[in-house]
C-alpha cells in the first residue's frame, strides 16, 4: 500500500493510461481525485476507482481554464482536506484525420528509399490549432502545478509527476510539431520547478512514455494493416508499444516515497528513444 493515507489528483482520466494510472494508485491506498472534461469518460474512471476499492471525487474540468483548476482544487481539499500527489495527464493528442496522413507520410518517408524533401507538417499548422496544444499541454500543466504547490509547500510534502512524451525528447513524433513543442515545454519545466521546490520535500518529476497501447492506438494498427505494423515496429526494439499499466506503474513509483529522483524524465518506450 505504497499511496496509503495519500490524496492523489490525476488529470486527463478518459480511457487509456489516465484512467490506468488512477485505478493503479486506488489499488496502493490512495484517496483520488480525478478529472477530465469528459463526463462519460468523467464517470467511468470513477467507477473504474471505486470498483478496485478506492475513494473517488471525480470533477468536470478543462485544465486549460485556471478559474476550474482553482473550483477543482478547492473541491479536493474540501472532501479530503489536501493534495499529497499530483499527476498532470491531461493532455491533447494528435489523433484527427488530418493527424493520422501527416503520421503515415512520415513514417513511409523514414521506412523507405525515396527522394529527400520537406514534408510540410509546421507550415500547415494554424494558429488556431497550435494555440489550442498549449491552452491544454502547457498552461493545464502550470495551472495545477501551482494550485498544487499551493498545497504542498505549507506542508512540506509532495510528489508531482508530469506526463511528458517521448516526441518531447526526440523527433520520433515529427508529424505532430505542435504536440512536440508543448511535451519540451512539459520536460523544461519540470525541471525547473523540481530544484526550485525540493527543498520542501516535493519531488518533481516527469514520465515521457513511448506509444501507448490505448484502445484508439489499436484502432490505428488494424487500420495500417500487417506491412504497416511491421515497418512501425522496425523503428522500435521491443516489437511493442507499452501497455497502460506498464506505465501506470512508473507514475505510482514518480508518486510514491520510494525514490529518491528530482527532475528526472523517466521515458519508458521500448527502446525507441535511447
Amino acid at each position: 500500500m505504497r499511496m496509503k493515507d495519500k490524496v492523489a489528483l490525476v488529470t486527463g482520466v478518459g480511457p487509456g493510461l489516465g484512467k490506468a494510472i488512477a485505478v493503479t494508485l486506488a489499488q496502493e491506498g490512495a484517496r483520488v481525485v480525478v478529472c477530465d472534461v469528459n463526463e462519460t469518460a468523467l464517470a467511468e474512471a470513477r467507477d473504474a476507482v471505486e470498483e478496485a476499492g478506492g475513494t473517488c471525487l471525480a470533477v468536470r474540468c478543462d485544465v486549460s481554464s485556471s478559474a476550474q483548476v482553482r473550483e477543482m482544487f478547492a473541491a479536493a481539499v474540501d472532501r479530503f482536506g489536501t493534495v499529497h500527489a499530483l499527476v498532470n495527464n491531461a493532455a491533447l493528442t494528435p489523433n484527427t484525420p488530418v493527424d493520422t496522413e501527416r503520421r503515415n507520410r512520415l513514417y513511409s518517408y523514414i521506412q523507405t528509399p525515396v527522394p529527400r524533401e520537406s514534408l510540410g507538417f509546421t507550415s500547415s499548422i494554424g494558429d488556431d490549432e497550435w494555440l489550442r496544444f498549449w491552452g491544454v499541454n502547457v498552461h493545464g500543466v502550470f495551472y495545477c502545478t501551482r494550485e498544487a504547490l499551493r498545497l504542498m509547500e505549507p506542508q512540506g510534502y509532495g510528489r508531482i509527476v508530469n506526463i511528458a512524451s517521448i516526441a518531447g525528447i526526440s523527433a520520433r513524433s515529427a508529424h505532430s510539431p505542435h504536440y512536440s513543442a508543448t511535451k519540451g515545454a512539459v520536460v523544461a519545466f519540470t525541471r525547473s520547478v523540481a530544484l526550485e521546490v525540493a527543498g520542501a520535500n516535493i519531488f518533481v518529476n516527469a514520465m515521457a512514455p513511448g506509444g501507448v497501447a490505448t484502445p484508439a492506438f489499436n484502432g490505428y494498427l488494424d487500420q495500417i494493416g500487417e506491412d504497416g505494423r511491421n515497418r512501425l515496429w522496425q523503428s522500435c526494439p521491443a516489437g511493442r508499444f507499452g501497455g497502460v499499466d506498464e506505465y501506470a506503474a512508473t507514475v505510482l513509483h514518480l508518486a510514491s516515497d520510494e525514490h529518491y529522483l528530482v527532475g528526472q524524465v523517466i521515458s519508458p518506450n521500448g527502446g525507441s528513444a535511447i
